[in-house]
């Protein structure tokens, strides 16, 4: 059996002037709106997922603003470029609480193909905690090394903010916002999506069982070594998360196609 690969029938582009490249990441960005979507993901119209355009890394693909994740397609992204400026047609803005931290992270990590953020309340429960992620469950133990945080400076509109976030990621994958949310990244959009999805249920876990109002149980440090060293969704050679997106689009695909349009 070969690495994953994602299976996508990208359908037909539907959009002039646009490269196969191109529809293909919009096809493929769009599914991953609705995917959040089907999974509660979502803050009304608010956050933001990005991802570059193969050939094309200075510019980027994101939500048109005012439309909810069920209803973006891939004609209706908005294409923009680092900074911020419309480079395709749309009746809808782009929010600028999304182009602060997506294009300065884009611009300076050339491992952040995608960048997904988003406020559940399970993530933004976990940010707001002094200690932020508890090292105390199967889920955060896989993430054990590959978290950066954040101080909150208000609603990211402020471009020079973004120089602090990029200082505040470094290299790492995941970045707990402080009293605000989550945002993952990575070098494909499984990967970025594999890894938010890892930290998603690491908080909700983590405010299950501190609900319990008992001690948790730490995990020790040798054990969090090994966790984060054999989990393999992260890892471009075992498919880094392509199998586990595939297996969501197919439940998409039977419900909704509209996302190809």
């Amino acid at each position: 059996m070969g690495v994953p690969k994602l299976e996508i029938d990208y359908g037909k582009c539907r959009l002039a002037g646009v490269s196969d490249e191109e529809w293909r990441a919009r096809v493929e960005l769009a599914a991953c709106y609705r995917v959040f979507a089907q999974l509660g993901w979502v803050e009304m119209i608010y956050n933001h997922i990005t991802l570059r355009i193969p050939g094309h890394d200075k510019n980027l693909l994101i939500n048109p603003f005012g439309l909810h994740y069920s209803e973006v397609c891939a004609s209706n992204l908005i294409k923009i470029d680092l900074d911020g400026n419309k480079l395709s047609t749309s009746d809808y803005p782009v929010n600028p609480a999304g182009i602060t931290p997506h294009t300065i992270i884009h611009r300076n990590r050339d491992d952040a193909h995608c960048i997904m953020h988003t406020h559940t309340t399970a993530g933004l429960a976990v940010a707001c905690t002094k200690n932020g992620m508890s090292m105390t469950n199967f889920y955060s133990a896989q993430l054990h090394g590959r978290i950066a945080y954040h101080d909150f400076e208000g609603i990211t509109v402020n471009r020079e903010e973004g120089v602090r976030l990029v200082k505040s990621i470094g290299d790492k994958p995941l970045l707990i916002l402080r009293n605000h949310g989550l945002l993952a990244t990575g070098r494909t959009l499984p990967q970025a999506f594999v890894t938010l999805w890892t930290a998603q249920r690491a908080c909700e876990i983590q405010v299950a069982s501190q609900s319990l109002g008992q001690e948790l149980l730490e995990i020790p440090q040798n054990v969090l070594d090994q966790c984060s060293r054999v989990s393999l969704q992260y890892d471009a050679n075992y498919g880094g998360g392509a199998d586990v997106f595939n297996a969501l689009i197919r439940q998409i695909d039977k419900i909704d196609q509209s996302y190809k349009l």
